[in-house]
């Protein structure tokens, strides 16, 4: 059972879920990464997304977002 508490991550889940279908997609991924400043290709914001989609829909879903950011280092 993980300890991350996914409201923690919410609101920085919905900004990035541009679309409000309670998923962030790879492309989704991008356009956040590009809109801060962070240049990521196609292909890096797929790897992202793949890595932390524990149920293998090709999306994370809040609160494999919300692992994923927690598990990166600060």
């Amino acid at each position: 059972m993980s300890m991350v508490d996914p409201n923690e991550y919410k609101m920085t889940f919905d900004l990035v879920d541009a679309d409000g279908d309670g998923f962030i997609t790879a492309a989704e991924l991008k356009s956040l990464m590009q809109a801060i400043g962070q240049e990521i290709t196609d292909a890096r914001a797929v790897e992202v997304v793949v890595g932390a989609d524990k149920t293998r829909d090709g999306k994370l879903s809040l609160e494999e977002f919300a692992e994923y950011l927690a598990s990166q280092p600060s």
